[in-house]
């Protein structure tokens, strides 16, 4: 790991330690544009306090991200520990991380994903799924066709790892020999090795569920997604809404929900999303694009 990786760790992560506050999403992309609009610094040179000074931040800001750099033992004990449970980071700046995120989310992308598992699955063609806990009968018929899908023609399927869509889809993609990235809400260290699975995590290897970590992961299934299917979704409630409306409004990727007669399904392809049967799933590559978007100016 060299030091620009070092240094985004130590900006942007916890490193296990609940009292430390990194920069959040939005103060690293500041730090990152005012970088950008500087001479380049020395190779490999850490910032300094004139550094920081000399990019307009005032003294108290400029004494946080010092200290924060500083932590180089608190570092260097994370990753010790997180190879310990084969969980490696990957930096927005690291060579491993994924390129389609970084083209699709820019500057808000997440600063580090943790993972565990089949590395090389990142660089592999994928088709994202979504879609509620509790499903109708059709729906889950639904979600189980589109893993088996993705297996028999060659995609990653990318979902979110939890109980109704996403592990019905899991399932019939490891079933039918694919393979699958899961984007999780909670620990890593929890999830054991799998054949043809990648774990992945925004936050980091040990921070535990909430609810907050399972709307902000949604962002990240749809921006790795070449494209995302929508299994089932509840009206203006609940993370498979939140984010797919998110995506139909920065354009992640292009959406295709389940036509089970909603009122939900009915309200995103109005937004722009388009709406499929489960007979169109035989061919993913082909699935026509949606046409218009309600957020489109």
């Amino acid at each position: 790991m060299n030091g620009r990786e070092r240094g985004f760790l130590l900006l942007s992560s916890h490193l296990g330690e609940p009292d430390r506050k990194p920069l959040t999403v939005p103060q690293l992309r500041e730090l990152a544009k005012r970088m950008q609009c500087r001479e380049k610094p020395e190779e490999e040179r850490e910032l300094t306090a004139g550094d920081l000074t000399a990019l307009g931040y005032d003294p108290a800001q400029t004494r946080r991200i010092v200290k924060l750099l500083e932590e180089e033992d608190v570092l260097d004990y994370h990753l010790r520990r997180g190879k310990s449970f084969d969980c490696v980071p990957l930096s927005r700046v690291s060579e491993g991380y994924p390129l389609i995120l970084r083209k699709r989310m820019g500057l808000d992308s997440p600063g580090v994903l943790w993972a565990k598992g089949d590395l090389s699955l990142l660089c592999e063609p994928t088709i994202a799924l979504v879609g509620s806990r509790n499903l109708w009968e059709d729906n889950r018929s639904f979600a189980e066709e589109a893993g088996r899908q993705a297996a028999l023609q060659g995609y990653t399927l990318v979902s979110g790892n939890a109980r109704g869509a996403d592990k019905t889809a899991q399932e019939s993609c490891l079933e039918a020999g694919g393979k699958i990235i899961c984007v999780v809400a909670d620990e890593l260290t929890r999830h054991p090795q799998r054949k043809h699975v990648l774990y992945i995590s925004e936050d980091g290897f040990e921070e535990p569920f909430s609810a907050q970590r399972a709307l902000s992961r949604n962002r990240v299934i749809h921006a790795l997604g070449l494209k995302t299917l929508v299994a089932q979704s509840s009206l203006k409630t609940g993370g498979t809404w939140d984010g797919t409306v998110r995506n139909l409004r920065f354009g992640y990727s292009p959406v295709f929900c389940y036509e089970d007669g909603s009122e939900a399904v009915a309200m995103l392809t109005a937004m722009g999303a388009a709406s499929i049967g489960i007979h169109d799933l035989k061919d993913l590559y082909d699935l026509n694009n949606p046409q218009k978007n309600l957020f489109d100016r």
